[in-house]
């Protein structure tokens, strides 16, 4: 192995250029993941009729013979966030990968359209490797971060990308300077 400038082998300027790649693609899935997570449980409750209301609280009867039962909406209720983790991943095989041609990240996006539109996937990588990889790591957010997940969607509307996948979370540490993206 030839001797670099400084004692440094050009073997080992090679790996940690490779570790550093590694944990870059690592880290883009981890965010791409999330942001792709928090695309569609917004959509999901978006899909629901913001008059529909679930009970929640206590069914017991309090001395004065009221009940500490409240109304609350169904789609942003704590069983209806879980009901929908439960298979939130599994769309996660509608995205595709591309690069991102100001940050040089990769992005996840969908490849699927919900509304029938045709959509430009020329510059999308569309992979069975990228998706199994996408919703594995889609499940891993939701079993470690199930708690953060719950309250963001039952209180937050707003920003919850960056809230939750930056600021909670360190998912996407780099992505304050993706753009947001409306419904």
């Amino acid at each position: 192995v030839r001797k670099m400038r400084g004692g440094v082998s050009a073997l080992c300027v090679w790996l940690l250029l490779q570790a550093s790649l590694g944990a870059r693609q690592g880290q883009d899935m981890r965010c791409g993941a999330c942001r792709a997570l928090v695309d569609e449980m917004e959509w999901a409750i978006s899909q629901v009729d913001p008059k529909k209301m679930i009970q929640t609280g206590s069914f017991r009867i309090n001395p004065d013979g009221s009940q500490s039962v409240t109304e609350v909406p169904f789609a942003r209720s704590e069983a209806h966030l879980l009901e929908l983790m439960e298979t939130v991943c599994e769309t996660m095989t509608e995205y595709g990968e591309r690069m991102d041609p100001n940050t040089h990240r990769k992005i996840y996006e969908r490849v699927v359209s919900r509304d029938g539109k045709k959509m430009d996937l020329s510059q999308t990588r569309l992979d069975s490797q990228v998706t199994a990889s996408l919703k594995f790591t889609c499940e891993y957010i939701v079993e470690h971060h199930e708690d953060e997940l719950i309250e963001f969607f039952a209180h937050q509307t707003d920003n919850v990308k960056d809230k939750l996948c930056s600021k909670r979370t360190d998912l996407c540490d780099h992505a304050l300077q993706i753009p947001h993206d409306e419904l």
